[in-house]
């Protein structure tokens, strides 16, 4: 996608910019406000206070768990569920099935009864609406019926659920998508008043809204310990042999996030920040974000121009948004590898392509010994009996989104309990104004904000001079997974992927393509187009 956002920040205010390139995604929303906000406070070595990281915290982390399943039910389960099969089930078989690896109350016969006649109206009107794209009947599908019907009721249940969910970010930032933020802090007053009901106590956070946060913590972990995780172990038991394809490149980044102490001090990150080559779990690389020579972005095969030639690399401080075509027409009419082909640019850490993403966060807190992670990951894959190799694979990304839901999920009361505790001794603090007014700032200042959004390592570099935003970067998850080849032709994250043993049932159905794609959670586009060899169209893949 053409990167514009980075030339409209151009010259203005830096504690706006949040409000710009929070809409860079409108599907993993929240994490480039986060992003923005971090790049400005840490140009301005701007402190915040303890009960704004906490709220941060918890907003990102409710991103997680909402995404990510919503992510499973609704744009990857159906890659693994035949809807259609599941209007041949036996809703008690159904029952039985629910039953046996879940206390999920919602599993009688009678309520997959229900959905099962509901799949049935969709069918039989010859409008299938949110079923209608799916390659039914495919004889990659392998679920029988029975677990198919229990995969679409609780599709259908997600869609009430995340409902609910996303009032979190309603009441720390007054709305959801895109809420809002503040560069200093956090834009939650906390008022003692549990009563109050108008004027600035009345929007504020108090005792009423904490009370609410913790309901809905504990109902969306209910349905992650209760459904997600055990759909996602017995779907995953059906296609074992998805633990053996599409791993890539078998190198993986984090560059870190939920700190207790603030973004200054990595050792109270939750998630650390380092580099795996080539599955070597033994051995964990630092990354400094500010080193010219680590991270750079590549524009050999994408359609954008560097001053120093096409071949070149640039640190995102030093980054270029500039095309290399004019006129009206966009310059996408031919798909040449071996030319320009992707919007995208090729970033790099010291010249390896990194895949970035659950994976890489779970494979980092195994190495590191994260306890919760290592007892999590080593009962599912020992319930599904493969070993840690596995998740090396298309399957694998699909099953670490999964552990980390619940990883990250669990974490949310802990930072809950203490922005409590912190309310109750007194502290009522969210915002530091120590360095709001910009004739305090230096005359030029440059800093990195990161994060790890749900999709994986994402990190805004900013430059500000005489106050205003001077170059403005942004590098996203799917920049990492979904960029073109380099200049020494090394392919991408997805590119690599889909090299490794896939094998097409059917061309016209590329069922095997959108598994392995969409394990990475793509947030690049609304569509994707498959061509063969001559450019003939064979089928187009609504993501949406």
């Amino acid at each position: 996608m053409v990167r514009g956002i980075e030339l409209i920040l151009k010259g203005r205010d830096p504690r706006d910019a949040w409000a710009f390139a929070q809409r860079i995604c409108g599907v993993c929303t929240l994490v480039h406000g986060i992003a923005s906000v971090r790049a400005v406070e840490d140009a301005l070595k701007y402190e915040i206070p303890a009960n704004a990281q906490l709220i941060r915290n918890l907003m990102i982390a409710a991103q997680y768990v909402h995404d990510h399943v919503m992510h499973f039910y609704h744009l990857h389960a159906l890659d693994w569920v035949d809807v259609v099969s599941a209007l041949k089930a036996d809703p008690a078989a159904t029952s039985q099935l629910a039953q046996s690896i879940s206390s999920w109350p919602k599993s009688s016969p009678g309520y997959f009864a229900d959905t099962q006649k509901k799949i049935k109206d969709f069918v039989e009107t010859g409008q299938l609406g949110i079923f209608a794209n799916g390659f039914w009947g495919n004889p990659g599908y392998k679920l029988p019926p029975e677990a198919n019907l229990m995969a679409v009721a609780h599709y259908l249940e997600a869609l009430v659920w995340q409902r609910e969910v996303v009032q979190i970010h309603t009441i720390f930032g007054g709305k959801n998508p895109h809420p809002n933020f503040l560069v200093g802090g956090a834009p939650s007053p906390i008022s003692i008043d549990a009563t109050a009901s108008a004027g600035v106590a009345g929007t504020a956070l108090n005792v009423t809204g904490l009370g609410q946060i913790k309901s809905i913590i504990q109902k969306m972990m209910t349905f992650v310990d209760q459904v997600y995780v055990p759909d996602t172990l017995a779907i995953a038991s059906f296609y074992k042999d998805w633990f053996e394809r599409g791993e890539g490149v078998g190198n993986f980044m984090t560059f870190g996030d939920f700190p207790e102490k603030g973004m200054g001090d990595p050792s109270t990150w939750m998630i650390p920040s380092g580099v795996i080559l080539n599955r070597d779990l033994s051995t964990i690389h630092p990354v400094d974000m500010n080193n010219p020579d680590e991270i750079q972005e590549f524009v050999a095969h994408s359609w954008y121009d560097y001053g120093g030639g096409k071949k070149s690399g640039l640190h995102p401080y030093d980054g270029e948004t500039t095309f290399n075509y004019s006129g009206p027409k966009p310059p996408y009419d031919q798909l040449n590898v071996e030319e320009s082909y992707s919007w995208l640019k090729s970033p790099r850490w010291k010249g390896h392509v990194m895949e970035v993403g659950p994976l890489a966060r779970v494979l980092m807190l195994y190495a590191k010994g994260h306890e919760p992670t290592k007892a999590l990951a080593d009962m599912a894959l020992g319930k599904l009996g493969v070993p840690l190799t596995a998740m090396f694979s298309t399957l694998g990304r699909t099953a670490a989104r999964t552990l980390e839901s619940k990883i990250i999920g669990d974490q949310m009361m802990i930072w809950l309990d203490n922005l409590i505790a912190n309310i109750k001794a007194g502290d009522l603090a969210v915002h530091n104004p120590a360095k709001w007014d910009p004739k305090t700032w230096p005359k030029e200042a440059r800093g990195v904000g990161f994060m790890e959004a749900p999709r994986g390592a994402l990190a805004h570099w900013i430059v500000i001079k005489d106050g205003k935003i001077d170059n403005y970067q942004a590098v996203v998850p799917s920049t990492w997974n979904a960029g073109p080849r380099d200049a020494d032709g090394k392919p991408g994250p997805y590119e690599a992927a889909l090299m490794d043993r896939h094998t097409l049932f059917d061309p016209r159905q590329p069922l095997e393509i959108q598994r392995t794609i969409h394990s990475f959670d793509p947030c690049i586009a609304c569509a994707v187009h498959v061509v063969d060899p001559d450019g003939e169209e064979l089928v187009q893949i609504k993501v949406s």
